[in-house]
């Protein structure tokens, strides 16, 4: 009975810390490992768990069972692509050693994650969660303050905020008092907490990083942006110029349909502007255009109509606007019509009805790519692959029907990984670095 006793590292300690590609294999290779990741982070956890790993092979081994140490990592570059590069070594391990069970080693809680994709592919018998014990005593307080205040990024989050609200509050209570400062300081840590856990400073570097691409780039969105802010810019004004002229501004209700009214026309159109940007970016590009854009200047348009209506209602039920009159013509006895509040509400929506049934239909006809598919144009097949070099043509297991060729993962070339492993070889040895790491 074989027993396969893998060591689970989702975040690659170590390709990053001891230079090596997983899956290392052997109880000499892993021994090994055990000296290069500690030269290289004496504190890091997983030393332990490497050596839980050498100590459950060996038992089973005292107990007359086959045992075969391994210890398989995940990728850096995402949680998805970590978890397939795990279970790629896995079908690697159980393809060549053909375990008949596996016992799990692991040291925290996203390293378990990777649990179920071992009891996938193989009986897991047992898993072994490696808990550090920790001296709670006055010098380990010491030595893990210590180890804050040498973290720049926690000083400067936290000791900086500290600081200067200890030099202000005495400042503020000398002039203006001491509950005043108190609130001023409290409202200041409240902003900085907000901008902190919004993440809003990495809003503004993509949003800055954004700007920058786009002017280099050339894109025409950034002159309608421009537009477009001017637009908004002059119908906030006309909101405002509505609203300063009501006799009676007394209420919330009233000054808010007539700012509406007033400043909804300006708003869409500078909406308009922004989204026909992005369509003619889109059409300008290579790619074909989504549909989300073909149909955003409709959408825009549509709730406009809508919005423009409602304040409409609102203001003329209350007199502060003159009904539609729709005046004779012709030689035809027609008399003068006045359309209600009620009819032209009617008509508002029905005409935002209409406007976005054509836009959905135009969008549908025209665009070249849904909302589901991602915004850099990956293609469905991207999947295949763990983020590692792309398949050859020579690890395939040949053509399906519709031309796609089908690549077998299981079939990488062993001789690298065994250099990679320390098996029949030196475990010290640094293959060279793989692409998907």
């Amino acid at each position: 009975m074989t027993t396969l006793v893998v060591c689970l590292d989702r975040t690659d300690d170590v390709g990053r810390k001891a230079g090596l590609r997983s899956p290392i294999v052997g109880w000499e290779a892993v021994r090994a490992l055990v000296t290069d990741i500690g030269l290289a982070d004496p504190e890091d956890s997983g030393v332990n768990s490497l050596l839980e790993t050498l100590r459950v092979a060996q038992n089973l081994r005292d107990e007359n069972e086959e045992a075969v140490v391994a210890v398989v990592s995940g990728d850096r570059e995402s949680m998805v692509s970590a978890d397939r590069a795990v279970a790629r070594q896995l079908d690697e391990l159980i393809a060549e050693y053909e375990p008949e069970s596996a016992v799990v080693v692991i040291d925290s809680a996203e390293d378990e994650r990777l649990v179920p994709v071992v009891e996938s592919r193989v009986q897991v018998d047992s898993v072994d969660r490696v808990v550090v014990r920790q001296a709670r005593d006055i010098e380990s307080t010491y030595y893990l303050l210590k180890q804050f205040l040498a973290d720049e990024e926690l000083r400067q989050t936290v000791l900086v905020p500290i600081g200067l609200t200890l030099l202000v509050f005495p400042m503020l209570a000398t002039v203006v008092g001491p509950a005043e400062g108190a609130a001023a300081i409290t409202s200041v840590i409240g902003l900085f907490l907000l901008y902190k856990g919004f993440s809003i400073d990495e809003i503004i570097t993509g949003a800055a990083h954004q700007v920058r691409e786009s002017l280099y780039s050339g894109q025409v969105s950034v002159v309608t942006y421009v537009a477009a802010a001017g637009l908004t810019l002059v119908g906030l004004f006309a909101g405002g110029l509505g609203v300063s002229n009501l006799e009676d501004q007394s209420g919330i209700v009233i000054p808010t349909m007539q700012f509406t009214y007033d400043s909804i026309p300006w708003l869409a159109v500078a909406a308009l502007t922004a989204s026909a940007g992005r369509v003619l970016d889109e059409l300008i590009g290579e790619e074909p255009i989504r549909r989300s854009y073909l149909n955003l200047p409709f959408v825009v348009l549509s709730v406009g109509l809508v919005i423009r209506g409602f304040s409409a209602y609102f203001l003329e039920q209350q007199g502060l606007i003159d009904p539609v009159e729709i005046a004779s013509h012709g030689i035809l006895p027609v008399e003068t019509v006045f359309v209600t509040a009620s009819e032209r509400l009617a008509v508002y929506v029905v005409a935002a009805i209409a406007v976005s049934l054509v836009g959905a239909r135009l969008a549908a006809s025209l665009g070249g790519r849904d909302e589901t598919e991602l915004d850099d144009g990956a293609s469905a097949t991207s999947g295949l692959t763990d983020g590692g070099p792309p398949p050859t043509g020579s690890t395939g297991a040949g053509n399906d029907e519709t031309g796609v060729e089908i690549v077998d993962d299981r079939t990488n070339s062993r001789s690298g990984s065994t250099a990679a492993t320390g098996v029949g070889g030196d475990s010290s040895a640094e293959p060279e670095s793989d692409e998907g790491e």
